[in-house]
């Protein structure tokens, strides 16, 4: 529901600041007053191009901003996520726009940048207005399905999900051929393929096994020559240790003689223990080291064989194995392919024949409330001075490459103005008066089903007066009981029925033109009626006449 408007130098309004409420207002005031000012300001806030005509004479720019209370489930929040903007739970949705005199414009959503075609999704739910040239809502074919399932409270969640598998089973079924065929053509390769990596019966992490292992036996070949030259410098008799136990037995018989001849001794018997110590680590190490020629010959083989086989087939080593099983799979597929390429044929028609049933009696319960819709309709028409008008709901039957989520049909509403004449789109063949007319005469029988929380009607009295004109703003009135309505009107009969009403006037300084908009009380309300009935000069008739459709 629109709850506020604020309104900066937008052509006469200087500035301008409207609180609204739910139920019916009207806005009336002379001819050239400026109403249509109202509503292009309103429209520049919700995404209608940027005229800069629209800039009041003098000044920098023209500003509006629109704010509205929403349900939790409103679709313009889904909207703002899919747009990746913020609005917290409970607040206002407001909604700016600024034009420069220059031509610019900036558009902002609770106060975070946006573009105007996000203004316009926005609006599209937020606001419906109609008027003589309006090409959106009720007239737009596009939506009339959706406003005929609305009225006839049709379940389209079968429908939407029986076309959701029948396509999920037909792109099965076009992958599985595409995929068949593809391999069919490589079958020889695929074969060939298969035996060979099969034969080699690859591992993951077999590679990097085989390359640490062949690392560590050609290191232990390096360092066993050498071991072998350490080993013959301390081996042997004529080796060091050999030459050290000898210096040392002779140099303990004398070791008595002198001090430092038994602590030179002590020093040769502690390096002997050392030098045993690294004898044993020596041949531990010479242990470690050693490695079996063919063993390495063999490893070096597989490894070699592996990295040629990955080279081959453009992969790494480790994604050998996987690749075994993804060429085995598709070779299987070849084979008993046809077996499964019929079992998917079968879920394809299957899945088409849900799909058929379920649009089947979607379409009957379009067509049930196409007729219940027709005689609602029909029923508010002759009160409209529209009796010699007709008007019907087209369900036709899609050809089959149209058929989609919402079903198999092609629905829209069209009228006949005049005895005789053939049917066709309502924005077509009506005239302004009578468009406004035939649009009420549908939100009525459609009540409150696929409408904006917001509806603004511009001069839907336009040409008719009287008890038309009585039966409009009873209609209106009976509408607004399920959502906002607001109505620029020159007639007293709907003004009548306002729950709040709007005074449009211009005044002019004799240099300066600008429009004002107030809200009147009781007795301003009764005079602005009576003025409507009687013109310029308000007489006390008019008056007693106001009261008495205000007491209506």
């Amino acid at each position: 529901m629109l709850t506020r408007l604020a309104i900066r130098d937008v052509v006469l309004i200087e500035a301008l600041d409207l609180d609204f409420g739910p139920g019916l207002a009207t806005l009336t005031g002379e001819t050239g007053a400026g109403k249509s000012i109202l509503l292009d300001a309103l429209g520049l806030a919700l995404g209608a191009r940027a005229e800069t005509g629209l800039v009041r004479s003098g000044a920098a720019q023209a500003s509006v901003a629109a704010s509205f209370d929403l349900p939790a489930d409103h679709p313009a929040l889904a909207i703002l996520e899919e747009g990746g903007l913020e609005s917290e739970p409970g607040e206002p949705l407001v909604i700016r726009r600024q034009l420069r005199a220059d031509g610019g414009s900036r558009a902002f959503v609770n106060d975070q940048p946006a573009s105007a075609g996000l203004l316009r999704a926005l609006g599209g739910t937020l606001v419906e207005i109609h008027g003589q040239h309006d090409d959106r809502g009720l007239l737009n074919p596009r939506g009339h399905r959706a406003l005929l399932d609305a009225f006839a409270r049709s379940q389209t969640g079968a429908v939407l999900a029986a076309h959701a598998r029948w396509k999920a089973s037909e792109e099965a079924l076009a992958q599985a051929q595409a995929e068949i065929e593809s391999a069919a053509r490589d079958q020889e390769w695929l074969e060939h393929a298969v035996a060979e990596l099969t034969k080699a019966a690859p591992e993951p992490g077999e590679e990097a096994s085989l390359a640490e292992a062949r690392a560590d036996m050609q290191k232990g070949a390096r360092l066993a020559e050498e071991l072998s030259a350490v080993s013959t410098h301390l081996d042997g008799s004529d080796g060091a240790l050999a030459q050290l136990r000898q210096a040392t037995r002779r140099l303990d018989r004398i070791a008595a003689e002198d001090e430092r001849l038994a602590e030179a001794l002590a020093s040769l018997d502690r390096a002997l223990v050392e030098a045993g110590e690294a004898e044993d680590l020596l041949a531990a190490a010479g242990n470690a080291f050693a490695f079996d020629p063919t063993r390495l010959e063999t490893i070096e083989t597989r490894l070699f064989d592996l990295r040629a086989l990955a080279r081959k087939h453009r992969v790494e080593p480790d994604d050998l194995a996987a690749l075994t099983q993804e060429l085995s799979a598709r070779l299987e597929r070849i084979e008993a392919g046809g077996a499964g390429i019929a079992a998917l044929a079968r879920e394809v028609k299957l899945a088409r024949e849900e799909y058929v049933e379920a649009a089947g009696a979607l379409s009957a319960a379009r067509t049930a409330a196409a007729a219940r819709l027709d005689a609602a309709v029909a029923s508010e028409l002759a009160p409209l001075k529209l009796d010699s008008a007709r008007f019907r709901t087209v369900v036709e039957t899609l050809p089959e490459g149209q058929w989609g989520p919402a079903g198999r049909d092609r629905v829209e509403f069209e009228i006949s103005t005049n005895p005789g004449a053939p049917f066709a789109p309502m924005m077509k063949i009506a005239s302004g008066g009578e468009l406004s007319r035939f649009i009420l005469a549908l939100k009525v029988a459609l009540a409150e089903e696929g409408g904006a929380g917001t509806m603004i009607f511009d001069e839907v009295d336009r040409g008719v007066g009287g008890a038309v004109a009585s039966a409009i703003g009873e209609r209106l009135a009976r509408l607004a009981g399920a959502t906002q309505l607001l109505v620029v009107t020159h007639s007293p009969q709907v003004a009548a029925r306002a729950d709040r009403h709007w005074l449009i006037e211009k005044r002019s300084d004799g240099l300066v033109a600008r429009t004002g908009v107030h809200v009147l009380d009781e007795a301003q309300r009764r005079e602005e009626i009576a003025r409507m009935l009687s013109g310029a000069e308000i007489t006390d008739e008019a008056r007693a006449q106001a009261d008495r459709l205000l007491a209506a």
